[in-house]
């Protein structure tokens, strides 16, 4: 069986993106690996092992086109509400809680907010498939 270890992102300024992620969602440097061309800095929590991979590719000055494939990672939490609030305490936007239901039954309550490079993440209050 395949067990998922990690997520990829290409982001521009390694302590901005570092600094977001930690913030927003607790994630801490677990590895950082530098070659000449890039660098290479994993991130997670305690609370699980999946990790969040932000490459940065030296020399790169302009954002990247996240083009139309990319949709976002989620992340489950305890209390929806006081994470946003923790969010936006810290500087930063999220959009507002939104409640999605499914054949007329609740289905998820969550928020979006995007990282310093502009990837969408989707933050669910845990509960039901989203744990």
């Amino acid at each position: 069986m395949a067990k998922a270890i990690h997520m990829m992102i290409r982001v521009l300024d390694e302590a901005r993106s570092v600094k977001f992620y930690e913030a927003c969602f607790g994630l801490k440097v677990s590895e950082r690996r530098d070659w000449p061309d890039f660098t290479l800095i994993y991130l997670k929590n305690d609370e699980n092992d999946f990790e969040v991979e932000l490459t940065v590719n030296k020399g790169r000055t302009e954002p990247y086109d996240l083009g139309n494939g990319y949709g976002h990672i989620a992340f489950a939490v305890d209390d929806l509400e006081s994470t946003r609030a923790k969010i936006t305490a810290a500087g930063y936007q999220p959009k507002d809680i939104k409640n999605m239901t499914h054949d007329g039954k609740p289905f998820g309550t969550f928020f979006f907010i995007e990282d310093p490079d502009g990837y969408k993440i989707e933050v669910l209050q845990r509960g039901g498939r989203f744990q």
